[in-house]
């Protein structure tokens, strides 16, 4: 119960009577789910398992993609028992309202942002760490990691059953002017997704950092609400960033990646059968949607270089050694909160 009253806290999801309520109703099902058959008998279910998954990203993304695939491959294997719902971007809740419904059993999966779990776990704070990971291969090297492995079972008595990370990939700058070195940033307003380690890091270049949902961006940047923003070429493509935003750098300074996770007491009451089921297809889906992000994000530069909307500028060596120096206090602030020994486990990642 503690859990769910931290979740309500941290998130302002709405009134904590009406979560005691859901909390109760839920807990009601299960407990009657139990006394029906604890042994997890597939020949228990009448009716399709439904499990809505919604996103808050278009389907062509590295995460859209993945998310159709999941449901195209369980509905294969398991016609007329299980039937996924994927819902794209963010056509059925956001994805703090994903976290909510989550925990409450509204909705049975979802693959959100790993900075928005900071509220929940800091040991996430790691994959925000500015140039912790010299490319995606590292943070692969991470994940597969006794460490990394770990992180997904870090929310579970938040309810939270972690399935997989999926990669959407390397985040680059992009501003109304180009961005050389550090000094180039200051006094600009930087749009950043909900996270302390983002926004320290933009304070460290001198920057103004605005938390914004994902979808007000593009019209942030269009009427100069904001003046910057850091984000994947799959994000920067698919959600035309390039139209309103003349100048991108080449910086690999960060990574985006998602949390897969189902909702712990759902996941513990499916029959065994389609739970083996579908651990075997979430990492069937999970190494070849990891694989496709690096296609997409290749395809999807070259894509905003052809349009001759915007310039792409290669940093040096020199420049981002610049950019490095003046972001690894970050490393040094949160060090404590994240773990040390968590950040070395990813520094290793990249040797």
């Amino acid at each position: 119960m503690n859990d769910i009253a931290s979740i309500g806290r941290l998130y302002g999801l709405g009134s904590y009577i009406e979560m005691l309520k859901i909390f109760a109703i839920s807990t009601l099902i299960m407990l009657l789910s139990a006394c029906g058959g604890a042994t997890n008998d597939a020949s228990l279910i009448d009716e399709p398992i439904i499990i809505k998954f919604p996103h808050v990203v278009a389907p062509g993304t590295p995460k859209g993609q993945a998310a159709s695939r999941f449901e195209q491959l369980v509905e294969e294997r398991f016609p007329g028992r299980v039937d996924v719902e994927v819902y794209p971007s963010g056509q059925l809740m956001t994805d703090d309202d994903s976290l909510e419904a989550l925990a409450f059993g509204e909705i049975q999966m979802i693959a959100v942002s790993l900075s928005k779990f900071d509220r929940l776990t800091q040991a996430f704070q790691v994959f925000d760490l500015p140039f912790l990971f010299s490319n995606i291969g590292a943070v692969e090297n991470f994940q597969a990691s006794i460490e990394g492995q770990e992180l997904l079972e870090a929310l579970v008595d938040s309810g939270f059953l972690g399935l997989a990370f999926w990669h959407n990939g390397m985040k680059h700058f992009g501003a109304h002017r180009p961005l050389r070195l550090p000094n180039d940033a200051q006094g600009l307003r930087f749009r950043i997704m909900e996270s302390d380690v983002l926004q320290a890091q933009m304070e460290a270049i001198g920057g103004n950092p605005q938390k914004m949902a994902y979808g007000e961006v593009y019209q942030a940047l269009q009427t100069g609400a904001i003046d910057a923003q850091e984000n994947t070429w799959s994000n920067i493509y698919s959600s035309k960033f390039h139209e309103v935003q003349p100048y991108f750098m080449l910086s690999n300074h960060g990574y985006v990646g998602y949390f897969v996770a189902v909702n712990e007491q759902f996941w513990e009451t499916l029959p065994n059968d389609i739970q083996d089921g579908l651990s075997e297809i979430m990492a069937e889906v999970t190494e070849w949607g990891n694989a496709r992000s690096i296609a997409i994000n290749d395809e999807s530069r070259e894509k905003i270089l052809a349009t001759g909307r915007a310039e792409i500028i290669a940093l040096t060596d020199q420049e981002l050694r610049a950019w490095r120096t003046m972001v690894h206090p970050v490393w040094e602030q949160f060090s404590d909160e994240i773990g040390a020994d968590l950040i070395e486990a990813a520094q290793r990642s990249s040797n």
